[in-house]
């Protein structure tokens, strides 16, 4: 008798730690998917920051070839600097 009391209490200690290493298995699931949000939407962020910053290096890069005076201009404008004149 003592033995089969044993037993179920064995088998309790099992589902209970099956049932732990689950609901450490599912809060484990939701952090990653929010860490995962934040991560791609700031990833998201960077990127387009650095397509807008390439585009405007290109669109720079063509006014400086073509009209070097109207790049120094712009150059100066964003150092904040006062234009000669």
């Amino acid at each position: 008798m003592r033995s089969r009391i044993h037993a179920v209490g064995e088998y309790f200690t099992m589902i209970r730690n099956i049932g732990g290493f689950a609901a450490f298995a599912f809060l484990a699931m939701v952090a990653f998917k929010i860490l995962g949000g934040i991560f791609g939407m700031l990833l998201g962020l960077v990127l387009t920051v650095l397509t807008w910053a390439f585009f405007g290096f290109v669109i720079y890069t063509l006014i400086k070839m073509f009209s070097p005076e109207t790049a120094q201009k712009i150059r100066d404008t964003i150092r904040g600097e006062r234009p000669t004149t």
